[in-house]
């Protein structure tokens, strides 16, 4: 951006200007990565100060800074505003209307990444496209998002989260959406919000701020109730299909008379393609352009993900857990697999009820009546113990670690059964790999 476009975006207030308003400067909020000509926007958080950090800005080759207080910098172009977070989200909202491509914003309790990557796969058949990258998903990620997508991009296909109310509503704010979509309302979160009425009033924030009128959404009659949206409103499930056929790494069903196919497994993938094929429709694509995106799709890393290690078969889902997205890949393994060796860990950030929902799990995967009842269900963490503990129908281990779960893996499960690794980020089950390597 220009420097006279900082200026008219924030609204800031010019302390020093030895620049031309004309240059064209690159956006920089990290003083390690900083280059010559870069112009340093500090950002602060409950530990860090990036204030701190302009004058080692401006020796690096910045050519200017943002800041909130008076400073005695001369040699630089010196922007003041109230808010640093604030001036990033204006920029990236003057850049994305500046650009002004068609932005799909999507949120979910879960499957809002699978659901991202698959909007984007699809539309990159017609369309160029750019998306959120991984762990983006915030107000900072947003921006990062904004600035790191090409000039000539078409779509721009943003992945929301949030941890609370109002969170959503404001990335809402600065991207201005023209479709949104909302994978589903779980409990992810709970712990924070209290209530599954209250998590659909934080997803359901995406269109507060929409410009365009297409609202796509997992048929839910929560979000039905919550949503305040005057445009079209899309509602879809798996009800919606015709399942041809299910494989471990391939899916085939029919939706509205056409055939589709997915290299994936399990129908919460079929579901969330859904979505991509509705807002595809909406943007112009034909069958065969949607067809061949749905197909180019394949999971990003630890999301389904198939590795080898220590001569087992590993498909590692740990990417993140609650419990739908527990029962769901619970669902798959069970309708698709035969030989198998289920790895749970905690879930995370459940509230006053996570004993409870980790029991629950526990009674859902003993009461499946296709669970194979020579497989294996081992709990690693403290609340996964509750899983474990409501088990009865198969062979079930509990484990405080991960090394104490590689010992008994290597001691007693077959190299022919396949180990599904489930578990929230926090508890690092990418290790489990690593230590089996």
């Amino acid at each position: 951006m220009k420097i006279r476009e900082l200026i008219e975006a924030t609204g800031a207030e010019v302390l020093t200007n030895v620049s031309d308003e004309n240059l064209d400067v690159r956006i920089s909020t990290d003083t390690r990565t900083i280059q010559k000509g870069d112009f340093y926007l500090p950002l602060k958080g409950a530990n860090f100060d990036g204030e701190k950090f302009i004058e080692s800005a401006i020796e690096k080759g910045a050519v200017g800074a943002f800041c909130t207080e008076k400073n005695n910098i001369k040699d630089a172009t010196v922007l003041k505003v109230s808010d640093t977070l604030t001036a990033y989200l204006q920029l990236a909202n003057y850049k994305r209307n500046k650009l002004n491509y068609t932005v799909v914003a999507v949120t979910g309790s879960s499957g809002k990444t699978t659901t991202k990557e698959l909007v984007a796969s699809t539309l990159e058949s017609k369309y160029r496209v750019f998306k959120t990258p991984l762990n983006h998903n915030n107000e900072i990620g947003f921006c990062q998002t904004i600035f790191e997508a090409p000039e000539d991009t078409e779509i721009l296909v943003l992945e929301m989260g949030m941890r609370g109310l109002g969170e959503i509503e404001l990335l809402s704010k600065y991207s201005e959406p023209d479709i949104t979509i909302i994978a589903n309302v779980g409990t992810a979160h709970i712990g924070r919000l209290g209530s599954r009425e209250n998590i659909a009033k934080a997803k359901c924030e995406i269109v507060k701020h929409q410009r365009g009128n297409i609202f796509i959404a997992h048929n839910d009659d929560l979000i039905k109730k919550t949503v305040e949206f005057d445009g079209e409103q899309i509602y879809y499930s798996i009800s919606d299909v015709k399942v041809a056929e299910r494989r471990q790494n391939y899916s085939k069903f029919e939706y509205q008379n056409d055939t589709y196919e997915l290299n994936v497994g399990g129908d919460y993938n079929i579901e969330n393609a859904l979505s991509a094929i509705i807002t595809a429709k909406k943007l112009g694509l034909n069958t065969k352009e949607i067809q061949d995106g749905l197909k180019k799709y394949h999971p990003i890393e630890k999301r389904w993900e198939v590795v080898e290690a220590g001569g087992y078969k590993i498909i590692n889902d740990s990417y993140n857990a609650n419990p739908e997205s527990m029962r769901v890949f619970v669902d798959t393994i069970c309708s698709l697999y035969k030989d198998y060796t289920l790895i749970l860990g905690d879930m995370g950030e459940l509230g006053d009820n996570e004993i409870n929902y980790h029991k629950e799990l526990g009674r859902y995967i003993n009461e499946k009546e296709n669970l194979n009842k020579n497989c294996t269900v081992l709990s690693v963490g403290n609340l996964s113990k509750n899983i474990t503990d409501e088990i009865t129908k198969v062979k079930t281990c509990h484990f405080g670690d991960i090394e104490s779960s590689i010992s008994y893996i290597k001691d007693n499960i077959d190299k022919n059964s396949i180990l599904f690794l489930k578990a929230s980020r926090s508890m690092k089950f990418e290790q489990i790999i690593e230590k089996l390597k």
